[in-house]
């Protein structure tokens, strides 16, 4: 019978640990004012710290923006210049120069006559690209550069206004590189 008095006894209970959670509930009801002090306060350093970042990050993007605006331009000038050369523009046409560059960007986009067909046009861009560093809404696309023609000097601020031989940036800002905009 001892195995059944045994069973008849009632058992000893051990106390239950509380959890941190209901322990500090218990403690207070809701955040003390040193403790959203502190968070504030990281807070406050980490976005000090992401804001640069982010101005250097949207700079980036503005000159990988720049680059691509002058590489299309300067790649359908070329372009228009070889068709010229190799007889493939007519010579008749008032948008070539008699060196054979475009006399206006806008020439670019709105085609100029072939030589082969009387009816066929050659485009070289679909839109002339703004500069992302002037923003300027009223100026068109083409106003937004700073020309050069053909018989311009290379340092030229001017537009000479026979013909476009390259643009520029009319920006006068550093770049990331500590070149000047105005000078790629």
């Amino acid at each position: 019978m001892p195995m059944a008095a045994a069973s008849l006894t009632p058992e000893r209970r051990q106390p239950v640990p509380r959890s941190i959670s209901q322990a500090a509930a218990g403690r207070s009801a809701g955040t003390t004012l040193l403790e959203l002090l502190v968070v504030l306060a990281i807070l406050s350093i980490l976005a000090s710290a992401a804001l640069p970042y982010a101005e250097l990050t949207m700079r980036r993007e503005q000159e990988l923006e720049l680059r691509r605006a002058l590489r299309d331009i300067r790649n359908a000038i070329d372009r228009f210049h070889d068709d010229w050369t190799q007889g493939r523009i007519g010579t008749t046409s008032d948008a070539a120069s008699a060196d054979g560059y475009p006399v206006r960007l806008e020439v670019l986009v709105d085609g100029v006559p072939a030589a082969d067909s009387a009816q066929a046009r050659r485009f070289y861009l679909r839109s002339i690209p703004r500069d992302p560093l002037v923003r300027d809404g009223r100026q068109s696309a083409a106003q937004t550069w700073r020309l050069r023609s053909y018989q311009d000097g290379p340092d030229s601020k001017y537009w000479g206004g026979q013909d476009v031989y390259d643009v520029r940036s009319f920006s006068d800002k550093t770049a990331i590189d500590g070149t000047r905009y105005a000078t790629w």
